[in-house]
């Protein structure tokens, strides 16, 4: 797909409109996480540098259509002023003549970011006016929003179709780069380690990659649909019964591909999921008829590990337990670690969803992985062969 280059573009003294992702946490009317409004620090600075006039338009979080206040973007637009070294003026809303005026007054080099796309129910449904409103404050469009690629929304749609001189930020030039290069290309061996609570979520994932892969590990509460397909107790760990012949598919496919597949070999049992009982170590048919698996063991933790010592290429996607508990998050953690050591010896490394992106942060080694991605359900669609509407909408 040829989708072109920001570097390509002429826009010198245009009003450049800029799709991206700043749905950042909030607590006390104030930025709490700033990782996404750095993500684009990049793609703003080099519009900046070039004279550019920019427009930045984002969601954040789930208004429905409606205008509330906590879902302002105020507190973005002033840690993003911080970030900046200049204040940068929040429009009253994202459409309408006095947004347009804005628009028009924006100096060179100068940068405006419009309120809460998702104020108005248009924009989720791809309306045609809508995105024509918002194209109107524009001359050249700009996507770097890849966290919302997937969805075909009025800015991410709609608006490049209208404005017909567009490209991708370098976020999003970044996210496909790394993307492509695990479907297409990737230095070998590649391992994919897979966690999470359900089979159902990422046996699309597992489908696309198995032909693509020489390594692939589970962990997670997915693991347990795993086992119980392999005859093995789990108590009563999560399993799904509707994909337990899926587990079985993707284990022969796998033998038939020749590709390795490792499961864990070892659980931290309990009786508590929110981690009020304590958790023991249990082997594979070790859990009790009322515990249940939380996190994987250190026996699969070394496992692991030691196969990710070899690694050329590596894509981590879910916690490898409930993660969010402190008694089991050891096994999360501890994988973040072999990751970043794996990245050191010169593995490429790409981490993509929510609770992995957290690990990695958490243990401090989020600057030791290649890539960290800023779209958990747009990568793993990436990766799952299908199109994404933002990317789509962006071909030449």
């Amino acid at each position: 797909m040829a989708i072109g280059s920001l570097r390509t573009l002429d826009v010198s003294g245009k009003r450049v409109l800029v799709r991206v992702d700043f749905n950042a946490p909030l607590a006390a009317g104030a930025v709490t996480d700033d990782t996404r409004l750095r993500a684009s620090l990049p793609t703003i600075e080099f519009l900046r540098a070039h004279g550019a006039r920019i427009i930045l338009m984002s969601h954040l979080g789930r208004p429905k259509g409606m205008r509330k206040p906590e879902f302002s973007l105020a507190p973005v637009a002033h840690r993003l002023g911080e970030l900046l070294g200049e204040p940068v003026p929040l429009a009253p809303d994202c459409i309408g003549p006095e947004v347009e005026a804005m628009a028009r007054q924006v100096a060179t080099g100068g940068v405006l970011l419009l309120e809460n796309l998702r104020f108005h129910a248009e924009e989720e449904k791809n309306d045609p006016a809508f995105a024509a409103a918002l194209a109107r404050l524009g001359e050249v469009y700009v996507n770097d929003a890849f966290g919302t690629a997937h969805r075909a929304h009025a800015s991410t749609a709609g608006v490049p179709a209208l404005l017909p001189v567009h490209a991708p930020g370098f976020l999003m030039e970044k996210e496909l780069r790394y993307l492509g290069t695990l479907l297409e290309a990737p230095e070998r061996p590649l391992m994919v380690l897979l966690g999470g609570a359900k089979v159902s979520g990422k046996i699309q994932v597992i489908e696309s990659l198995l032909p693509r892969l020489d390594v692939l590990m589970i962990g997670g509460a997915m693991m347990f649909t795993f086992w119980r397909a392999q005859g093995h107790a789990v108590g009563r760990s999560l399993v799904e019964e509707d994909q337990i012949e899926t587990a079985c598919s993707v284990l022969r496919r796998a033998d038939e591909l020749g590709r390795e597949v490792l499961l864990p070999i070892d659980c931290v049992a309990t009786r508590d999921a929110a981690g009020g009982a304590p958790g023991r170590v249990v082997g594979v048919d070790g859990l009790a008829a009322d515990e249940l698996g939380a996190d994987i063991g250190p026996a699969t933790v070394k496992r692991f590990t030691e196969k990710l010592a070899s690694a050329r290429t590596v894509f981590w996607n879910g916690p490898m337990g409930i993660f969010e508990q402190e008694p089991f998050a050891a096994g999360t953690l501890a994988l973040a670690q072999a990751l970043a050591a794996a990245g050191e010896r010169g593995a490429t490394t790409v981490v993509g969803g929510g609770d992995s992106v957290a690990a990695v942060k958490r243990m401090g080694v989020a600057d030791h992985i290649s890539h960290v991605s800023t779209g958990g359900g747009a990568s793993l669609e990436f990766l799952e062969g299908r199109p994404l509407p933002g990317v789509v909408a962006l071909e030449q």
